[in-house]
């Protein structure tokens, strides 16, 4: 028997380009648990799939490319609350690009 939870995992990746971004300013509020936004950037000229990470307003970096295509997808045709983002991870000892982790779970449509 599977138990009904109100969330299921849909990704776990690390928050990529960290050190581009703000992400060292507030470095010491990242906790495990803490939300973070995911902002679609259909207009970055690097990666037309892009999708920005932020902790409140600041911009700690992105998804990787190898990652977001689908979550952009979603973004695009309006089903960002589907999406619940939280910090998985964080390791100040690690390379920048590994310091960070965040978890994406996909949000169970409430019943009306």
């Amino acid at each position: 028997m599977r138990i009904k939870t109100n969330k299921e995992h849909f990704l776990s990746c690390n928050v990529a380009a960290f050190t581009y971004h703000e992400g060292c300013e507030v470095f010491d509020k990242l906790k495990v648990g803490k939300r973070v936004t995911l902002v679609r950037e259909d207009e970055n000229p690097y990666d037309h799939n892009a999708v920005a990470i932020f902790f409140g307003e600041t911009h700690i970096g992105y998804i990787p490319r190898r990652q977001n295509e689908t979550i952009a997808k979603f973004l695009d045709l309006g089903y960002g609350d589907i999406f619940e983002a939280r910090i998985q991870s964080v390791d100040a000892t690690a390379h920048p690009e590994e310091q960070v982790g965040i978890v994406i779970y996909l949000k169970r449509k409430e019943s009306k």
